[in-house]
């Protein structure tokens, strides 16, 4: 796998995962979002690095499709056309993923050589978990 930063795009895998968008209608681009973040909550207590990459990538991309969401793809990463209208429950199983993500069982949270590079993907991977939070979260 290359990976080249510490981006959700920044891989081989996220940049082929985000390609295979394209040519999807609107229903199978949100099903297969849904079956990103499905495999690393069902994992058990391993994630493997490339379902890892794909939940990450899958959930900046509906992050970015959130109302005021900080996370904006760059054009060069994200998928050639907008993403459709994405259903509430992509926001829930993307936050569940990305949270598993995290954990000391994934090969994405384990696998990096350079300290700095693997605190400096924590922040972003907590950056679009962030986005994901609900307004309501928000509250007091």
């Amino acid at each position: 796998m290359g990976t080249w930063g510490t981006g959700p795009f920044d891989s081989d895998l996220a940049a082929d995962f985000v390609d295979g968008l394209a040519e999807l209608t609107h229903p199978q681009v949100i099903d297969v979002l849904g079956r990103a973040f499905q495999r690393v909550t069902d994992s058990g207590e391993r994630v493997d690095g490339g379902d890892g990459a794909e939940a990450v990538a899958a959930g900046a991309l509906v992050a970015s499709t959130l109302p005021d969401s900080p996370i904006v793809i760059d054009p060069d990463d994200g998928p050639r056309e907008s993403l459709p209208t994405l259903p509430a429950f992509l926001r829930a199983s993307a936050r569940l993923a990305l949270d598993r993500v995290l954990q000391g069982g994934s090969e994405m949270a384990t696998g990096w050589v350079d300290s700095a590079e693997a605190h400096q993907w924590r922040q972003e991977v907590r950056q679009i978990l962030q986005a994901l939070e609900a307004p309501a979260d928000h509250r007091s």
